[in-house]
């Protein structure tokens, strides 16, 4: 390739035109102090300037040599004039090696292009990268109004933050530029800026819809796990909810740990041909590179610290898939430890498939005490550990047995002395998972009898779920001699068995005959005791029917006492009317007159002129049918008002 030409700027301008014309659009004159540069030509692994003025300056960047112009760079890059004055930079022959520079040899050169004077285009990919080099080189103000820090900054602020996706863009491309990102505090304005606008949608209204709150789950979730972590921790300072936190951090979970989709149904086959995908599990970690599989325990470790400490944040399917992983990788028996126990908070959310948690071969499990720091303060007194054994089970039953230690201990602490929902509802998941389990052919009695007996007494209502589990295991370990069946099934309380549960097990040739023998007494007593509970509710019925025939006999004599008494009333009252009629005629055949004694008297004669009732029809024609009859004078007014 023939070399770009490079002429110098004249003060003629007809002679700077035909400086131009000479190129051929091969050479672009700028004037620009001393020099004028036309074009570069890169080689494989150098740079070159042609002018007609040699070059005075080689710096290397990673692999490539630039042979430059001193002038151009010094007089803008700070950093290169502090060392114009040392022997390594002022000889010419000498070469300058910038180790670990903010963005490498892309971004030196387009640094390389604003010293000499050309336009560079500012854009989200390359501002972060420009911004940490023009810092490197102590590209200020100083030394030249518009230097690239002001420049770079100004695009930061004014372009990129005012963007959600060049913010993204930004951000995402920091990660290759520790620490200098770091310090210039890029990454904490970037991580602010969208905290601020993914919480805008929640902090505007509270009755946001679940899209609105969640848009940004994808996007946050393709960050490094330091920086999702500063993401998360700015969303949290601006008052977001937990459970909008916990949901990105199961999506970012379910992103970078592949092994959070894993379902372990294969495992229950027991050696019967479906057992392949645990074998997947115990000998894909030695496939892995060493590298990745410390990636993974890295942003385990880091999720679990960020999990807000609420109990509805995360669920309890997230808590026991995260723990089988931190299992898998080997993490610090602290984390476990905390997992376990934040586990036992929401355990009766839980199912059968979940709790199934496989024991993988070599554990190599961390002592290290120190990420207790990133723990949240949730700390229980720490159950007993159950000794090792040589036990090879499938599924490690000793994390389970703590998870319901602590979840027991979590009960006390909060003073529930009843009995529970969450209870009941644990006792069944037990059971479900002793009925799961109970077909290892490697699960031990000792094993089996300390998980039936974790929950107290009163917490199963039904013991046909433990009867299921103890029949699954007789029917796995046919060999077990008799004491030992007898001493499993003394796990159950025959007494608990349903109708169902009793018929089956008085049938069951697996059951030991003292067992058999329990549960035909039991079934006895129960039939007895519902028997007698049927004669008491019909007796009761019947008593309860005399006792309301008596009640009515009652009242029907008690209304015919009072009629009588009401009738002896009125005759009464009858009589009395009448003695005082006797008494108003013989006044009346005295010489009438209008004294205010005849006024009251007829007022008080009146007042006895009522109509009988309805039900002493019969007595007021007894008393009209008198054999004294009155006598009645007056005017025909007043006879018909005593009629």
């Amino acid at each position: 390739m023939k070399p770009l030409q490079v002429t110098q700027a004249q003060q003629d301008p007809q002679s700077h035109t035909d400086c131009i014309d000479q190129a051929s659009d091969k050479s672009i004159v700028v004037p620009n102090k001393h020099v004028t540069i036309a074009d570069s030509f890169k080689g494989e692994h150098s740079w070159f300037i042609t002018t007609h003025i040699p070059t005075d300056f080689s710096i290397q960047i990673q692999e490539t040599t630039y042979n430059v112009h001193k002038f151009p760079l010094i007089s803008k890059c700070g950093y290169l004039g502090r060392l114009e004055v040392q022997p390594l930079i002022s000889n010419s022959g000498k070469e300058l090696n910038l180790e670990n520079f903010p963005g490498g040899s892309k971004t030196f050169e387009t640094i390389l292009k604003f010293c000499y004077g050309f336009p560079i285009d500012f854009n989200p990919e390359n501002v972060a990268a420009l911004r940490c080099a023009a810092e490197f080189l102590e590209m200020t103000e100083e030394l030249e109004d518009g230097n690239l820090i002001s420049k770079s900054e100004a695009f930061l602020t004014f372009v990129v933050l005012a963007s959600w996706k060049d913010t993204i863009t930004v951000l995402k491309s920091c990660e290759t530029l520790s620490p200098w990102a770091e310090n210039l505090q890029i990454v904490r304005r970037c991580c602010d800026s969208i905290a601020w606008k993914a919480t805008k949608d929640e902090l505007t209204c509270e009755d946001a819809a679940p899209n609105q709150e969640t848009w940004w789950f994808n996007d946050v979730a393709d960050f490094r796990i330091d920086h999702f972590m500063r993401i998360i921790s700015a969303i949290r300072a601006k008052g977001t909810k937990p459970e909008i936190i916990g949901k990105c951090i199961m999506q970012y979970a379910k992103r970078w740990l592949p092994g959070m989709d894993m379902e372990l149904e294969g495992i229950r086959g027991y050696g019967h041909g479906k057992s392949s995908l645990e074998f997947s599990i115990f000998t894909g970690r030695k496939k892995e590179s060493t590298g990745h599989s410390k990636d993974q325990k890295t942003i385990i470790e880091n999720l679990v610290s960020i999990i807000p400490p609420q109990q509805g944040a995360v669920s309890c399917k997230f808590l026991l898939q995260i723990l089988k992983l931190a299992r898998m990788y080997s993490v610090s028996q602290a984390l476990t430890s905390y997992l376990e126990k934040r586990i036992s908070m929401v355990l009766e959310d839980a199912e059968v498939n979940d709790l199934l948690i496989p024991r993988y071969q070599n554990e190599e499990m961390a002592n290290d005490t120190n990420f207790c720091i990133l723990l949240f303060p949730f700390f229980f007194p720490v159950p007993s550990m159950p000794n090792s054994s040589d036990e090879c089970t499938m599924h490690d039953v000793d994390v389970v047995q703590r998870i319901v230690e602590y979840f027991l201990m979590h009960e006390q602490q909060q003073m529930q002395q009843q009995p529970k929902l969450g209870r009941f509802n644990i006792s069944r998941l037990l059971d479900n998972y002793l009925a799961e389990i109970s077909r290892d052919p490697n699960l031990s009695i000792t094993k089996f009898q300390v998980l039936a007996e974790l929950l107290p007494e009163n917490t199963r209502t039904c013991d046909d779920g433990l009867y299921r589990a103890i029949d699954t295991y007789l029917k796995t370990h046919p060999s077990l001699t008799e004491h030992d069946r007898r001493r499993l099934c003394k796990t159950m309380n025959c007494e608990k068995l349903s109708l169902d549960g009793c018929t089956h097990a008085a049938q069951n040739d697996r059951l030991p005959l003292r067992t058999v023998v329990q549960v035909l007494f039991s079934e006895q007593v129960k039939m007895r005791a519902t028997m007698q509970e049927k004669e008491q509710e019909q007796s009761g019925i019947n008593s309860e029917q005399d006792e309301n025939q008596t009640s009515a006999s009652m009242d029907i004599k008690t209304l015919k006492s009072e009629l009588e008494h009401v009738k002896s009333k009125m005759i009464e009252l009858q009589k009395d009317y009448f003695e005082l009629q006797r008494e108003y005629e013989k006044l009346n055949s005295k010489p009438k007159n209008s004294t205010g004694w005849s006024l009251n008297w007829r007022k008080i004669k009146n007042s006895f002129h009522v109509k009988p009732a309805g039900d002493e029809i019969g007595d007021e024609q007894d008393v009209t049918k008198s054999p004294e009859p009155v006598q009645q004078k007056g005017t025909p007014r007043r006879r018909t008002s005593m009629s």
